[in-house]
């Protein structure tokens, strides 16, 4: 058990080490303004035009990097820095969360997988580690097992995940390039800030891989 304990301490520190990596990121490209000058709203709005999407709102939100996609109210929501600020950063945020939006429209087979599980996983997600937790306090099999199962489902949903973000960004950078809102050096710099967010899902995964590992750890022990 040794072993998956400083495997975990290892993950976690690189998980940290990835957000901050992230932040470093994103703070450094939110000050290189795009040549075009369109702000994360304006790309956002105009690559959702462009794919048959003008029924997409783009919406404001509160907060860094809160931006997201939601396919159950349709609408875009852009971060205040990125909504109203011309940055590379901003640009390829946008792009990136209307790539959500694309793969909604064409009914990306891993967007759907996900969307269907989500309500399920979260719940996975918060109880799955409590249960097992509870079950070798109380020396519950059914209860351990019942939480293994749990977070297993938690754990297919940070797998499903990586694929629907690593899509979304192909498609975002390929727009922002062939469309030229974005030139030269600020394409690799878009990409440079996607491929770092890439890397908090990967170690998400991973985390709660080894978590998982360790579960089944203690019911071998046992």
């Amino acid at each position: 058990m040794n072993d998956y304990y400083l495997l975990m301490l290892l993950l976690f520190g690189a998980s940290v080490l990835v957000q901050s990596y992230l932040s470093s990121t994103y703070r450094k490209y939110s000050r290189v303004a795009n040549t075009r000058g369109f702000t994360g709203a304006q790309i956002a709005r105009m690559i959702l035009d462009e794919n048959g999407l003008r029924n997409v709102p783009v919406e404001m939100v509160p907060g860094q990097l809160t931006d997201h996609y939601d396919p159950i109210r349709k609408v875009v929501r852009l971060s205040q820095v990125n909504y109203g600020v011309p940055s590379v950063a901003a640009a390829a945020v946008a792009a990136h969360e209307v790539g959500h939006a694309i793969q909604d429209k064409v009914r990306y087979p891993a967007l759907n997988l996900r969307a269907r599980l989500l309500p399920a996983l979260q719940i996975g997600a918060n109880f799955g580690p409590l249960l097992v937790i509870v079950g070798l306090v109380l020396t519950s099999p059914g209860l351990f097992w019942l939480g293994i199962v749990f977070f297993a489902g938690a754990l297919i949903f940070h797998l499903v995940t990586l694929p629907v973000e690593f899509d979304a960004s192909r498609r975002a950078l390929e727009i922002l390039s062939a469309r030229g809102y974005l030139v030269g050096p600020e394409v690799v710099g878009a990409r440079t800030v996607l491929s770092a967010a890439a890397l908090t899902y990967i170690s998400a995964f991973a985390i709660a891989l080894v978590q998982l590992l360790s579960f089944l750890g203690f019911a071998r022990r046992d």
